[in-house]
C-alpha cells in the first residue's frame, strides 16, 4: 500500500522519500506514505495563509462545511475502520466506533456559538468583545487515537476561521491521511492541509513562523520540547499530555459490578489512553476480593489481531510502547510486586502483551510512578481515605481521576479533592464533545472540546465606539 498522498493546498501530494508503516499485530511494514520535506511544509503553510484571508470571512459556510465533513466520514466508514485497525491495532468494532466519533465531534462542534458580548451600549459607548480567529493552526496529534484526536483539533479550528496543517504521528499516519483525501472535495483548498513524516517535520511545524496556533496531544517531553519551540514566536499553545489517574475505591462498593468498570476503565484501548486509569487504590478490607476480581476478567479477556471477529483488545502500537510496558512490569517484579494474571508476552509475532494485574506493590514503584500506558494495572492498599487522596494527589500529572462508592454523594466530596481536570464518580473515560477535556500540572496547559475548547482557538478582540 504505497498509493496514500499528503493534502497540500487541496491537491495529492506524494514525496520522493516514504517511511514504513507497521501493522502491530503481525510486525510487518504494510504501507509507505510519504516523507514530508521542508519545501513542502512551507507550501502547505502559505497554502493555509492564502486560504485563510476567505475562510474567516463567512462563518455561516464554515459551520455548513463541518456538517458536509461529518457526512463524508460517515459515508466513507467502511474504509477508514479497517485502516484505523490496521495501523493503530484496535479491534474492527472500536475502530468503527472511533470513526462514527470523529463524525459526530464535527457535527456537534458545527453547532456551538461564539456570540458577540456587549458590555455596554448607551448613549456614549457601545463596547462588544468579539471571538477572532488566530490564523494558520499546527496540529500535531498521536498513535492511539489518531483520527479522532485529528478530528478535536480540525473542528474548532475550523469553525473559529483558521486553517490547519496537521501532522499525524509516523506509527499511525495513514486514516489521517485518508481523511485529507476525503475532505478534499468538502473543503476549499489550503484550508486543511495533512502531511507526513517524523519528529524532524513535527519541529518544524512549531517552529514554522506561519503557525500561530500549535494543538498538540502527546507525551509530556515532547509537550516540553513544543512550549519551547513556541515560546519565541510566542505562538498560542493547547497541550494535552499525559496522566496518571488513579482510581479510589471506597469501603462500601460492589466488588464484582465495579472491578468490571474498573477494568475498561484502564484497559480500554489496550490501556493506550492517556486518561485511563493507571493505578487503582482500594482500602485493605476489600483487596484481596478487588484484585482477585479483576485478575478473573483479565483471564477471560480475548486478545488478538483486531481484524479478527470477537477481539476485545489488540496489541500495543508499536514496539518501543511494547518493549516500555515489559520493562515496568520487570521492574515491578523485581521490587517485589505480585503478578497475579497477565506479566509476559502473548504468541510470536505482534506487540501482544497480556492483560496484567500487579498486587503487593506500593508507590515508590515505577509501575506506580509513571504512566505505563499499556496494559498493566497496579492495585495500591490503603488504611484511610484522606491517604489515598494524598498519593494519588503526588504525581507531577494531574489529567482525570475517579472515587468509587455505593454513596455517589459521598464519593462526588472524595472526588472533588483531586488535583485533575476531570474527576468522575462511578465511572472512568465519560468524555463527551460537549465536555472540556484537559489536565492539571504536567497534564497540559488548555482544554479541547465545547465551548472552552473553541474559544481556545480564538483570541479577544475589543470593539469600543464612542458615540459623543
Amino acid at each position: 500500500m504505497s498509493d496514500f498522498t499528503m493534502t497540500i493546498d487541496g491537491k495529492a501530494e506524494s514525496a520522493k522519500a516514504t517511511f514504513g508503516v507497521i501493522n502491530p499485530a503481525t510486525e510487518e511494514v504494510f504501507a509507505q506514505p510519504p516523507e514530508c520535506t521542508r519545501a513542502q511544509l512551507d507550501a502547505a503553510m502559505d497554502s493555509a495563509q492564502t486560504a485563510y484571508k476567505a475562510w474567516r470571512k463567512d462563518e455561516a459556510r464554515r459551520r455548513q462545511a463541518l456538517l458536509d465533513c461529518a457526512e463524508a466520514i460517515k459515508a466513507r466508514m467502511g474504509e477508514l475502520a479497517p485502516l484505523l485497525t490496521q495501523e493503530q491495532g484496535k479491534p474492527l468494532d472500536k475502530a468503527m466506533e472511533e470513526c462514527f466519533g470523529a463524525s459526530i465531534w464535527f457535527q456537534y462542534t458545527a453547532s456551538l456559538q461564539m456570540p458577540v458580548e456587549v458590555i455596554q451600549d448607551n448613549e456614549q459607548s457601545r463596547i462588544e468583545i468579539r471571538r477572532r480567529p488566530l490564523g494558520v493552526v499546527g496540529a500535531i496529534t498521536p498513535w492511539n487515537f489518531p483520527l479522532m484526536l485529528g478530528v478535536w483539533k480540525i473542528a474548532p479550528a475550523l469553525l473559529a476561521g483558521n486553517t490547519v496543517v496537521i501532522k499525524p504521528s509516523p506509527f499511525t499516519p495513514l486514516t489521517t491521511l485518508k481523511l485529507g483525501e476525503i475532505l478534499r472535495s468538502v473543503l476549499p483548498a489550503g484550508v486543511l492541509n495533512v502531511v507526513s513524516g517524523g519528529n524532524e517535520l513535527g519541529g518544524w511545524i512549531t517552529s514554522h513562523p506561519a503557525v500561530r496556533k500549535i494543538s498538540f496531544t502527546g507525551s509530556v517531553a515532547t509537550g516540553k520540547k513544543v512550549a519551547a519551540a513556541a515560546a519565541p514566536d510566542l505562538k498560542r499553545v493547547t497541550l494535552e499530555l499525559g496522566g496518571n489517574d488513579a482510581a479510589i475505591v471506597l469501603g462500601d462498593v460492589d466488588v464484582k459490578s465495579t472491578a468490571q468498570k474498573l477494568f475498561w476503565g484502564a484497559f480500554s484501548n489496550t490501556g493506550q489512553i492517556c486518561s485511563a486509569i493507571k493505578r487503582v487504590y482500594v482500602p485493605e478490607a476489600l483487596y484481596s476480593s478487588v484484585v482477585n476480581e479483576l485478575a478473573e476478567i483479565a483471564k477471560s479477556v480475548k486478545v488478538g489481531n483486531g481484524l479478527e471477529a470477537g477481539m476485545q483488545l489488540g496489541p500495543l502500537n508499536n514496539k518501543p510502547q511494547f518493549d516500555r510496558v515489559s520493562e515496568l512490569v520487570e521492574d515491578a517484579r523485581k521490587h517485589g510486586a505480585r503478578i497475579v494474571t497477565g506479566g509476559k508476552r502473548l504468541g510470536v509475532k505482534g506487540y501482544f502483551y497480556a492483560p496484567t494485574i500487579v498486587a503487593d506493590i506500593s508507590d515508590g514503584t515505577r509501575l506506580v510512578d509513571e504512566e505505563q500506558f499499556g496494559p498493566a494495572l497496579p492495585i495500591v492498599s490503603y488504611r484511610n481515605v484522606e491517604d489515598a487522596v494524598e498519593r494519588a494527589n503526588a504525581t507531577h500529572f494531574g489529567l482525570s481521576g475517579s472515587v468509587w462508592s455505593a454513596d455517589s454523594e459521598k464519593a462526588a466530596e472524595v472526588a472533588k479533592q483531586l488535583d485533575c481536570g476531570t474527576a468522575w464518580v462511578n465511572q472512568h473515560l465519560a468524555i463527551a464533545p460537549n465536555l472540556p477535556f484537559g489536565g492539571a500540572k504536567w497534564s497540559g496547559i488548555g482544554v479541547e472540546n465545547g465551548p472552552w475548547g473553541l474559544l481556545g482557538f480564538t483570541e479577544i478582540q475589543v470593539v469600543n465606539v464612542s458615540k459623543v
